[in-house]
C-alpha cells in the first residue's frame, strides 16, 4: 500500500518506511492521547500534538473494530496470527509499528488523510481525519469548511468510502481552579472569536456550540446518493485543561442526546463499513469482514483498554 508524508520528499524516508526523527504507530490510551494534545506547546503545524490521537484511533479500530493491522496506515504495532480453527490470535507487536499517512485519490486532488483502512484490489474503505483545536475559535467556520471539502474531494472518487472527522478542543476557560491563569482571551470571544471554549459555568462558548450543531449535521451521511460534502460519522470533544486533570474529556460535552460522542463515533464507522462492504456482497466476505478476535489473544491484555475489544461471543 502506498504511504505518503505531507511536505515532506519521498527520498528521505527508510527502509521501513518512516522518516528519520518521527515516531511510529504505538500503542496509545486516550488518556495518553488527550494529554499530549492539551500539553503539547510547540508549533502545531509539527501535528506532534494530534499524532498520539492517531495513533489511537488506528490501534482501536484493529482491537475494538477487527480490522487487519497489515491494512491500516499508519500501521498499527499488532500481528494477527490465523489458524484453521477458532478466531484468529491477535500479538502485540510493536517492532510492527508503521508511520505516514495514507493518500487517496480525490475527484480534484489526491489527499492525505490521518488513518486510513485500504483492502486489497479494492482500494480504500474507510478514513478518519483527526483535527485539533487549540485556540482562536472564531476559525471554527474554516475547519467545517475544510471537512466539507474533503468529503466532496473524496467522495467524488470513492462514493462508498466511509469517512470520520474528529475533533479535539482544547477547553480553555477565563481561569483555572488553582489561580493560575490560562492563555488570556480575546476581547472579542464574545463575539466569536478568542481562545475560550468553556463559559464560567462550565457551558461551551457559543462559536463552540454553533460548530457542534453543524458537525451533527455533516456527519450524517447514510447512502451513497446523500450529499458527499457530509461524512459518515463525526465526533467532538473538550479536552480539560485544569492543570491536574489533562488526561480526560469535559464531562457532559456532547451531552447524552447527541452522536457526536466518541463510542457513537466508531459505532457509525462500522456500521456504515459493514452496510456497505459486507452486507451488500457476501461472496466478498473473505476480504470485506472484520475480524474477531479469540479471546485467549495476548494482544488484547494491554494497559489502559478503555473500550471493548471484539471478541468470540461480543462481537
Amino acid at each position: 500500500m502506498p504511504r505518503s508524508w505531507t511536505g515532506l520528499k519521498p527520498e528521505l524516508a527508510d527502509q521501513q518506511g518512516c522518516l528519520p526523527g518521527t515516531h511510529t504507530c504505538r500503542w496509545t490510551s486516550l488518556p495518553s492521547a488527550l494529554s499530549a494534545f492539551a500539553n503539547f506547546d510547540g508549533q502545531i503545524q509539527s501535528e506532534r500534538h494530534i499524532l498520539p490521537l492517531h495513533w489511537y484511533v488506528a490501534c482501536r479500530l484493529v482491537v475494538e473494530g477487527g480490522f487487519d493491522p497489515a491494512t491500516i496506515i499508519p500501521r498499527p504495532p499488532f500481528r494477527v496470527e490465523r489458524r484453521r480453527r477458532g478466531n484468529p490470535l491477535l500479538h502485540f507487536d510493536p517492532a510492527l509499528g508503521g508511520c505516514g499517512e495514507g493518500t487517496v485519490l480525490g475527484g480534484i486532488r489526491a489527499k492525505h488523510v490521518d488513518v486510513l483502512v485500504s483492502l486489497e484490489r479494492m482500494g480504500p474503505v474507510l478514513s478518519v481525519s483527526c483535527k485539533g483545536v487549540t485556540g482562536a475559535f472564531r476559525n471554527l467556520g474554516n475547519r467545517l469548511e475544510e471537512i466539507i471539502g474533503e468529503c466532496s474531494n473524496l467522495h467524488m472518487t470513492h462514493p462508498a468510502l466511509v469517512m470520520g472527522h474528529l475533533v479535539l478542543i482544547r477547553g480553555n476557560r477565563s481561569s483555572a481552579p488553582d489561580d493560575r491563569p490560562c492563555p488570556v482571551p480575546s476581547q472579542s470571544w464574545r463575539r466569536g472569536g478568542g481562545d475560550i471554549a468553556l463559559l464560567p459555568d462550565g457551558a461551551p462558548a457559543p462559536p463552540v456550540r454553533r460548530f457542534h450543531d453543524a458537525l451533527r449535521i455533516l456527519g450524517r451521511r447514510r447512502e451513497f446518493v446523500d450529499q458527499a460534502g457530509q461524512c459518515e460519522a463525526a465526533a467532538l470533544a473538550i479536552v480539560a485543561m485544569e492543570s491536574d486533570c489533562r488526561t480526560r474529556l469535559v464531562p457532559g460535552f456532547p451531552d447524552h442526546d447527541s452522536d457526536l460522542g466518541f463510542d457513537a463515533f466508531f459505532a457509525a464507522l462500522y456500521a456504515r463499513y459493514d452496510e456497505r462492504f459486507v452486507a451488500r456482497c457476501p461472496e466478498l466476505h473473505a476480504r470485506t469482514r472484520r475480524c474477531t478476535w479469540a479471546s485467549g489473544s495476548p494482544g488484547l491484555k494491554l494497559f489502559g483498554l478503555d473500550y471493548t475489544a471484539r471478541v468470540e461471543g461480543q462481537a
